[in-house]
């Protein structure tokens, strides 16, 4: 059995919030390491990946998040949320706040894995189209995005620590 096949993902409950705010501090390190400055990419980390974050939308009944796991230890995660981006939205749109993975598991298929968990969720909730944001020079998350047929709609503005940044809304029809 491959490394990718040992994977297994699994719906998260609270005390989860741990495992979610170690890799979604170590997968934004490892994508904008360089890329951001060092006290941005900690700012962002501090607030956007702690522990009470995943914590709070472990406790809403609006969020949904997927772990995945290699031997109990987490390598990626997906979190569905209430959209919350600059386009016309209807109830029938979830976003597709988050769905990292560290580097060392990308390019085997656990991210279409996690991408198919995400969609047959959101149909699972009625749900008729998946949105979601991604930096504008992120050319590899843009790629695979574009692979499994999702659409620019929009942009917007964003902000890591103090650094204004770029991201293309994308759109995925279910």
């Amino acid at each position: 059995m491959s490394l990718q096949q040992q994977i297994v993902l699994r719906e998260c409950v609270p005390g989860d919030e741990e495992a979610l705010a170690l890799v979604g501090a170590a997968t934004f390190l490892e994508t904008f390491a360089g890329l951001l400055e060092g006290p941005d990419i900690l700012a962002h980390c501090r607030v956007q990946h702690g522990p009470t974050q995943y914590a709070v939308w472990l406790a809403d009944p609006k969020y949904k998040l997927c772990l995945a796991e290699l031997n109990r230890a987490p390598v990626g995660f997906v979190v569905l949320s209430p959209p919350d981006l600059p386009v016309a939205l209807t109830i029938d749109d979830i976003e597709l706040k988050r769905i990292y993975l560290l580097y060392r598991f990308q390019g085997g298929g656990l991210g279409r894995r996690m991408l198919e968990w995400s969609v047959s969720r959101a149909r699972a909730l009625g749900r008729k189209r998946l949105l979601l944001g991604v930096k504008a020079d992120n050319t590899a998350a843009l790629a695979f995005y574009d692979r499994v047929g999702f659409v620019r709609i929009g942009e917007r503005k964003f902000l890591v620590g103090s650094m204004l940044c770029d991201d293309f809304i994308l759109s995925l029809q279910l």
